[in-house]
């Protein structure tokens, strides 16, 4: 098995869909994911176009393998600044809104392929909903350690009920926090994040799309501030 995985043939193919990812990342950079054209893309790798279809079914599947990549490295570029958290869980999140906004601005065409509008005529595939969860997983154990003031006590019930109602999200406690839904604490770990998002999303969306453009302010002074306020609504020491 680990010879055939290896194989000339097998190598050629994974070269041949990295080159291809690569020039849809370019075209995504350069016009957005309207500009994703599988025809310029065979023109460019010297592939006829049926030939192309051996390595993705059609515009879609190339943008799903565009969709899991970026949110894997997004996720990937969150796990690393977790893995190296101050002992306080206020500057924890802190550490990790700053790797969120840092791979954003950084990857701002990538940032709004998964973030941004709506593509016409495409839906994402299933499973970028696990890898969603899996960026902002990190900031489930932050929050495990919340008290929450009554400013988000209506959205820690919100969080409670949906891990009675929903497997998916009591499995994403489970796997980050180590709670199960019946822990007192348990719909507090889901809440932080779920508004850490909210913030996350607004302000690095704002900035990678030039909204925040002659404003006066820095997006990251802005999302500082946020989560602050955040910090002090779930009583994080």
């Amino acid at each position: 098995m680990a010879a055939a995985a290896s194989s000339p043939r097998v190598r050629y193919r994974e070269q041949t869909r990295a080159r291809i990812k690569e020039i849809a990342l370019a075209q995504l950079a350069e016009g957005g994911a309207s500009a994703v054209a599988l025809t310029r893309i065979a023109k460019e790798i010297g592939l006829s176009g049926p030939a192309l279809y051996r390595y993705f079914a059609g515009r879609d599947d190339l943008l799903h393998a565009l969709v899991r990549d970026a949110y894997d490295d997004i996720a990937a570029a969150i796990r690393h600044a977790a893995a190296d958290l101050p002992g306080s869980p206020a500057a924890a999140l802190h550490r990790l809104a700053d790797a969120h906004l840092d791979w954003a601005v950084t990857e701002p065409h990538r940032y709004l392929l998964i973030q941004g509008n709506p593509i016409p005529g495409y839906a994402a595939p299933p499973d970028t909903v696990r890898r969603a969860r899996a960026g902002m997983g990190p900031f489930v154990k932050v929050f495990a350690t919340g008290r929450p003031t009554d400013t988000v006590q209506p959205v820690v019930d919100e969080m409670t009920a949906w891990l009675h109602q929903d497997e998916t999200a009591a499995d994403w406690l489970r796997e980050y926090a180590g709670l199960t839904p019946d822990d007192p604490n348990a719909g507090c770990a889901l809440a932080g994040p779920v508004l850490a998002w909210s913030h996350l999303h607004g302000t690095a969306h704002l900035e990678v799309s030039g909204q925040y453009a002659g404003m006066g302010h820095h997006a990251r002074t802005l999302l500082r501030a946020q989560m602050s306020m955040l910090a002090t609504a779930f009583r994080l020491s």
